[in-house]
């Protein structure tokens, strides 16, 4: 913990912070010097901190202060200006660079369909040389104890062989909103960034199955990749998951080859990759090389241990869990995002504010998003696009009225289509951060 004539390092502060210390660096000392302000946090406990310092660090009445759940750190202190360039991926925010992990701003989300340059970025190895990928040479093996015709596949037989789909499907890194649990879970502290809905292309991981003979034992499939293992150990694979078959033979789970009509960008795959739409991200192998069609649970890289799991019961936080009471995750939970209005914008009193997000609930649709200024206190229903195709996010849209001028938070919340709503803040706590699909929040200054 930092001492009260310690000021926080400057990686510790967020731009409402900056804004203090730049008007009053005792005054911030005496009153925020108890809480990290990490980038990407957003919430938390101020220590030593009231309602009067958070208004101060604001620079305007907190408006419904009296609904803020106890712990609650405005969203306005969480912007970050941090400057990222990473080519071909315009505006990320870099977590990690070995390997490169990066995600996206909300509000650089707000397109329906995901452009390849705002699309996170997800890594476990490194990627395939770009100058070694020839897709006219890369080939696919189908393979596997439960494969009755084992085949090796050129990337245009692949093409020409089976009939193509496009669908819009949505896929969420797991561990997308980790930076919120406390006390912290390993791995990139991903804010809500780590997601995306782009338009995939290819052809159905069912028709590619059954065409090589898919044995009745079968149970899983599991794909092998052409990234490499961070220590450079050809003998070490970066990852290696699957899906049960169930899952592999939907009609939206794709070998794709472009995206948004286009080729799949470098860093999420090209020139061929796995997308099974409405699971962990990492379910979606990029640079798939072979797919194994097994009769067991699929027991490659990061497909034990506690990567990928949750225990099978709630647990305190900072519980020790014995290996065999995780489970796999598989549907994803329902979730939103604000991303429209960009958080920490100034508003006219006198017009209302419309606003606008994503909604999604991994293997089911979303049937109603609500919108709160008074966090939480009154809800809202949103306008609710049906989605594009199954598996696709869907669209919200709302419109606010302020009461009076001052500081507030517009918050979003999904419920999917069997009756469950997102919780207003971070649910239970697992060891390695998954599945946080908490409300997503941005702060407004009516004027």
């Amino acid at each position: 913990m930092m001492k009260k004539d310690q000021s926080p390092p400057e990686s510790d502060r967020t731009i409402g912070i900056h804004e203090l210390y730049a008007s009053n660096p005792d005054e911030a000392d005496a009153r925020l010097w108890g809480r990290r302000m990490d980038p990407v946090s957003r919430r938390g406990f101020f220590r030593g901190a009231g309602l009067a310092a958070m208004s101060t660090a604001l620079g305007a009445e907190i408006v419904f202060w009296e609904n803020m759940p106890g712990g609650l750190i405005p969203a306005a202190f969480a912007q970050s200006d941090q400057p990222f360039a990473l080519p071909g991926k315009d505006g990320l925010i870099v977590l990690n660079d070995r390997p490169i992990n990066a995600e996206t701003p909300p509000h650089l989300l707000d397109d329906e369909v995901t452009p390849g340059n705002r699309l996170f970025v997800r890594n476990n190895g490194h990627p395939p040389p770009m100058e070694s990928i020839d897709p006219e040479k890369w080939t696919l093996e189908i393979a596997g104890e439960a494969c009755g015709k084992p085949t090796v596949f050129t990337l245009p037989e692949l093409k020409s062989k089976f009939e193509h789909h496009t669908y819009r499907l949505q896929i969420e890194c797991g561990g997308n909103g980790r930076s919120e649990f406390n006390p912290p879970a390993s791995g990139n502290q991903w804010a809500v960034g780590a997601v995306g809905c782009p338009e995939w292309t290819g052809v159905r991981l069912r028709d590619v199955l059954e065409a090589c003979g898919v044995a009745k034992n079968a149970v899983y499939i599991g794909y092998h990749a052409a990234d490499t293992h961070l220590s450079g150990d050809p003998k070490k694979e970066p990852i290696s998951r699957g899906v049960p078959m169930a899952k592999a033979l939907e009609d939206e789970s794709l070998i794709a080859f472009a995206m948004n009509g286009g080729d799949i960008p470098w860093l999420n795959g090209h020139p061929l990759r796995i997308v099974t739409g409405g699971w962990p991200a990492s379910t979606s192998g990029k640079w798939v090389k072979q797919i194994v069609v097994r009769d067991r649970v699929h027991d490659g890289e990061k497909m034990t241990g506690h990567s990928y799991r949750v225990p099978k019961y709630p647990v305190a936080p900072g519980t020790s869990v014995p290996e065999e009471d995780f489970v796999i995750i598989e549907s994803m939970p329902v979730k939103s995002i604000v991303t429209f209005p960009k958080s920490g914008v100034s508003h006219p009193l006198a017009e209302p504010l419309s606003c606008r997000g994503h909604a999604w609930a991994g293997d089911l649709e979303v049937s109603e998003v609500h919108v709160s200024i008074d966090f939480g206190a009154t809800w809202t229903k949103a306008k609710l696009d049906k989605p594009a195709n199954r598996l696709a996010w869907q669209r919200w849209n709302a419109e606010v009225r302020f009461p009076q001028k001052g500081y507030y938070e517009v918050w979003a919340r999904a419920v999917d289509s069997q009756g469950r709503s997102q919780p207003m803040i971070v649910p239970g706590w697992n060891p390695k951060g998954y599945l946080n699909n908490a409300c997503h929040r941005v702060a407004v200054q009516a004027v």
